[in-house]
């Protein structure tokens, strides 16, 4: 999956997890993320797989839900 390092630094910062963002920010992975490609570089950071996607699913599309 592609997304925009600053959308995802975004999701971080509306959930509160600021320490990840400044992480991210300063991590030299590049503009657009692969999930795939860079799954290493956000790994070292604290997003593994299965915590990006949760944290994306929890930032994004929690917002936009209505019940």
């Amino acid at each position: 999956m592609k997304l925009a390092k600053q959308e995802l630094v975004r999701v971080l910062r509306t959930e509160g997890d600021n320490d990840t963002a400044e992480k991210l920010e300063g991590s030299g992975l590049p503009e657009e993320l692969d999930t795939d490609r860079d799954a290493e570089g956000l790994a070292a950071i604290g997003l593994d797989r299965t915590t990006l996607m949760a944290k994306l699913a929890g930032g994004s599309l929690g917002t936009t839900l209505t019940p």
